[in-house]
């Protein structure tokens, strides 16, 4: 008998946590893998940070925390926000979640009602489909390719609006492909959201100090349609502070107060001693943190290395990323081929299977992100693992057929 609810049994699981998974497996057993399939900053938290999490240990800041953050980090989150975004929030309209994941899941749940439609470009980040399932919503898939470096125009978004329409799940610098919308891209989005009054926009930012080219621009900074817009942000790539778990929302204040009743129901307020480091973090421009400078400078290198490598095999279609740390390459041409023992790829997961065994590199499906012709590399590892990891797959994929 399945006693579990539907909510839980029409849930996938997260496809990079998967493989993570996998990889760490064959790992303790002994294989040679290297772990492409990852998100996380292989950088350590910079010390001024660590340094205020010993002292707000020693300060007894031990207690229960309030639900939505403590005051002087909602306040410190709202001088970033002006510092770095030219927006202006008060402390009532940020929440303070554990981790940007929550802050997505609150947003979602907060909006969407069973039936309505989120609209998602595509490639999305994997988990913004999920919960769109538990809210019970709809998703609508807008199609962007390595043709268009993996942007949606305002044409297809318009195309893609019904009368169901709730909600936009927006993301920029974008997971897994690392594309960036520029000024212009986002006026032209933003003009379509504004003549359309029943849309939101969650706007996922949490890659925006990780920029090569160009530089971060918020749809939140455009007037007509701010207080539709919720802000998704966090501490974990940028500062690298992946394993202390502190994102946050910046909305309207009717938003604002809605999330928090959520997590008050489910989590109450994040981390007491992750709340007090951040706020040093959010004091912080990047360009005054050394460690922030010279990890983008390392991914940036990463990354032109193994796009270089990468376009160096047969086949592989690469785009040339303008932020966040990975590369979707296009596998199309893969696909289809067989294996030396007459096995057929059939598909992305096949050849993200064959190339774990073969090659002992874990990368993820594209099919996870709403792109089956794709596969996503990330270069969150040193550089040696990162040159290691292409060359063993230029191998595996001349041995297809």
């Amino acid at each position: 008998m399945n006693y579990l609810s539907d909510r839980v049994n029409n849930l996938s699981e997260s496809a990079t946590l998967a493989m993570t998974r996998l990889s760490r497996e064959l790992i303790s057993q002994g294989h040679d893998i290297i772990n492409l399939s990852i998100g996380e900053p292989d950088f350590n938290t910079p010390e001024f940070v660590k340094d205020e999490a010993r002292l707000a240990l020693d300060q007894n800041f031990t207690h229960y925390p309030p639900v939505n953050g403590y005051q002087e980090l909602r306040e410190a989150i709202c001088r970033k926000l002006h510092r770095d975004n030219n927006l202006e929030y008060k402390p009532g309209q940020i929440i303070v979640s554990t981790g940007a994941k929550q802050a997505l899941a609150n947003a979602v749940l907060a909006l969407v009602n069973p039936g309505e439609e989120v609209i998602m470009p595509t490639p999305y980040w994997v988990s913004y489909s999920e919960l769109v399932k538990l809210a019970e919503g709809v998703s609508v898939l807008v199609n962007a390719d390595i043709s268009t470096r993996f942007k949606i125009t305002a044409a297809q978004l318009e195309q893609a609006i019904t009368p169901k329409s709730k909600l936009l799940m927006f993301n920029s610098p974008n997971n897994p492909s690392g594309a960036v919308y520029d000024l212009e891209e986002l006026k032209a989005l933003a003009a379509v959201i504004e003549k359309n009054p029943q849309l939101f926009v969650i706007a996922d930012e949490i890659y925006e100090y990780i920029i090569f080219d160009g530089k971060h621009e918020s749809l939140a900074q455009f007037e007509s349609i701010r207080d539709r817009v919720i802000i998704v942000n966090g501490v974990s790539k940028g500062y690298a502070m992946t394993g202390w778990r502190l994102g946050y929302t910046a909305s309207n204040l009717e938003i604002a107060q809605a999330i928090n009743k959520i997590q008050g129901q489910i989590t109450s307020g994040s981390n007491s001693i992750t709340q007090r480091a951040a706020i040093s973090a959010m004091d912080r421009a990047p360009k005054d943190v050394p460690e922030m400078i010279q990890m983008i400078e390392i991914f940036r290198e990463r990354r032109d290395l193994l796009v270089k490598l990468l376009r160096q095999i047969p086949g592989l279609k690469v785009d040339l990323p303008d932020g966040a740390f990975y590369v979707f390459p296009d596998i199309s041409s893969y696909l289809g081929k067989k294996t030396s023992d007459g096995e057929s790829i059939a598909d992305d997961n096949a050849l993200c299977m064959y190339l774990l065994k073969e090659a002992r590199v874990a990368l993820v499906p594209g099919s996870s992100f709403g792109n089956d012709k794709c596969i996503r590399f990330s270069y969150a590892t040193s550089t040696e693992k990162v040159a290691e990891a292409a060359e063993r797959v230029a191998k595996a994929l001349a041995k297809l057929v």
